[in-house]
């Protein structure tokens, strides 16, 4: 099968499109022929070198296809069937998986970080990890989902415990998490601020539901939410983006507010006064990606067309290093999508 493998980290003239033997599933598992697959800002970072990634290595952690194959242990599915997989990757078999926590498993990890992903044409799946998708949800909108989506939802319902009439600020409009985090908050009927740098990415955030939208090139966001929030703060702040908006992400809280943090795309080292945690009574939550239960819980929304995916551009599996060049331009809104 064709694939794109890295055999040194680097730029992305480091991503290798070759041939390379098809997988070999078990008796437990499903092969899946990849028809699209999703990328996220985790591809890059492990292109530049991540600690635990073995070479050569396949990246991409967002896959819908067909079922190609079927292992003898596993039942309930067709040749044909349209399905995405899960990026969730876990032993299954722990104290922390077998509760339901698998994202607190001790080999937790996301397909194409240290275990080979989708930027190929065949992988194999766990039975579990496989998820049949509606006709309603095409293929590039399938690989468009889990990752974020799952993500989101941790963050708001599992982790910050949403509610109606709150106030949430999400940073970041045009990424894949931010897209995801206005629908729910939205879904649950929140007033919902974000920020995008430039005008034409808010009114596509404020097409998702987004309320209010802040230009983090030309205004300060912190000034800007308590001009919204009549100097209030908000309830939660999703924050993926890191030391850039850590401090303004801080002072747009409320007392007694949330902050919810799943990434550090413009770097993770931050520093925070303590008596303003403390006497402000905030909350400081680490969130990363989500349970299975919570996976098949946000796939219903979407599968029912209460949240929508968006699709940013496709590009050939075989132009993967273009397809990396436009992630790294942060020109997108959406996601970006790989068709082998």
């Amino acid at each position: 099968m064709k694939a794109v493998r890295l055999h040194q980290f680097g730029g992305p003239e480091v991503l290798t499109y070759e041939d390379i033997p098809d997988p070999q599933p078990r008796k437990d598992q499903v092969l899946v022929r990849v028809k699209a697959c999703s990328l996220n800002h985790l591809d890059v970072w492990v292109r530049k070198g991540l600690p635990g990634v073995r070479l050569p290595h396949i990246l991409g952690s967002d896959i819908a296809g067909e079922i190609a194959e079927i292992g003898d242990y596993i039942s309930g599915f067709t040749i044909g069937q349209r399905v995405l997989i899960s990026p969730i990757h876990y032993c299954g078999h722990c104290v922390k998986c077998v509760a339901g926590l698998q994202n607190q498993c001790r080999e937790f990890t996301v397909l194409g970080n240290a275990v080979d992903g989708g930027n190929c044409e065949l992988i194999a799946a766990r039975g579990a990890d496989v998820i049949p998708i509606p006709d309603s949800l095409d293929f590039n909108q399938a690989a468009s989902v889990p990752l974020v989506f799952v993500t989101a939802w941790h963050m708001l319902v599992g982790l910050a415990a949403v509610r109606p009439g709150q106030t949430v600020l999400v940073l970041g409009a045009s990424s894949g998490v931010g897209i995801a985090a206005i629908q729910i908050a939205k879904m649950f009927q929140c007033r919902v601020i974000t920020t995008a740098g430039n005008e034409q990415k808010l009114e596509k955030a404020r097409t998702l539901g987004a309320d209010h939208g802040i230009d983090h090139y030309k205004q300060k966001i912190s000034e800007e939410v308590r001009r919204i929030t009549n100097k209030e703060g908000v309830d939660i702040v999703i924050e993926h983006v890191g030391a850039a908006t850590w401090d303004e992400s801080i002072k747009s809280l409320k007392t007694g507010g949330k902050l919810v943090t799943c990434g550090a795309t413009t770097g993770p080292s931050v520093a925070i006064d303590l008596r303003h945690l403390f006497a402000r009574q905030l909350s400081l939550l680490g969130s990363y990606m989500g349970t299975m239960g919570e996976l098949h819980e946000v796939l219903k929304h979407v599968f029912a067309g209460r949240l929508k995916p968006v699709v940013d551009r496709l590009f050939p599996l075989s132009e993967i290093r273009a397809a990396h060049e436009h992630l790294e331009s942060s020109q997108m809104f959406g996601k970006i999508v790989v068709n082998p």
